[in-house]
């Protein structure tokens, strides 16, 4: 499992995986990809964690679940592969980058993973879905995982800005040191609450201006 991961993440998620929740986690989701299709594939699971270096975390972009359609989920919040159609929401945060950032041009690629290699770690509460059912893997473990992740982020490093959108997110605030990091929230970015806030919250420039106060180089935003 450990080459799945960043090794500055060893000494965090080592101790995290075997716990008995963990192993709990693991015996349920070997189980669903027994019977049924689970996303994203199993040497994906953790790449949010192999991407970006735990020092190296400036920004941390929450999501609830993997996107549970085909082809979609590869381990990072909101991110879908090159070449697999935007989902909605992915191109909601792009039209937002449009008005936010000086320059920014639309993606025809929702593949993030360009962020996530500056340090933004796109976390999603819940790591695993079964197919083409939403929210099928929540409750099982994850959540206990990632809140840890969070915490741990909050508490051992500095100057971070955790970006959550929507009430599910939110809710991850209690968790993080507000003292320490910056917190941004609003609104979820799906077409349902778009209109609501998300639009003109300008989180990107914000985030940006807080790492560069912090003497840490900003997010290339363009994809």
């Amino acid at each position: 499992m450990s080459e799945r991961y960043h090794p500055s993440w060893e000494p965090i998620l080592k101790p995290l995986l075997k716990q008995d929740f963990m192993r709990k986690l693991s015996m349920f989701v070997q189980q669903e990809r027994k019977t049924s299709l689970v996303f994203p594939p199993e040497n994906l699971v953790f790449n949010a964690f192999k991407l970006t270096a735990f020092e190296d975390v400036k920004v941390v972009i929450l999501g609830q679940d993997p996107y549970h359609n085909d082809g979609q989920a590869h381990g990072l919040s909101f991110s879908v592969p090159a070449g697999i159609m935007l989902p909605p929401s992915l191109r909601n945060i792009y039209a937002e980058l449009t008005t936010d950032i000086p320059g920014f041009v639309m993606p025809q690629s929702g593949d993030l993973t360009a962020w996530a290699k500056q340090g933004v770690l796109l976390l999603n509460a819940t790591l695993t879905v079964r197919a083409h059912q939403a929210a099928s893997h929540q409750k099982k473990g994850w959540e206990e995982f990632t809140d840890q992740i969070i915490h741990t982020v909050s508490q051992k490093l500095d100057h971070v800005v955790f970006i959550l959108w929507g009430s599910y997110a939110q809710k991850k605030a209690a968790l993080i040191d507000d003292k320490r990091h910056l917190i941004l929230r609003s609104v979820h970015p799906s077409p349902l609450s778009v209109y609501r806030g998300f639009f003109g919250c300008k989180h990107f420039s914000k985030a940006n201006d807080y790492l560069a106060a912090a003497a840490k180089s900003p997010i290339n935003w363009q994809v």
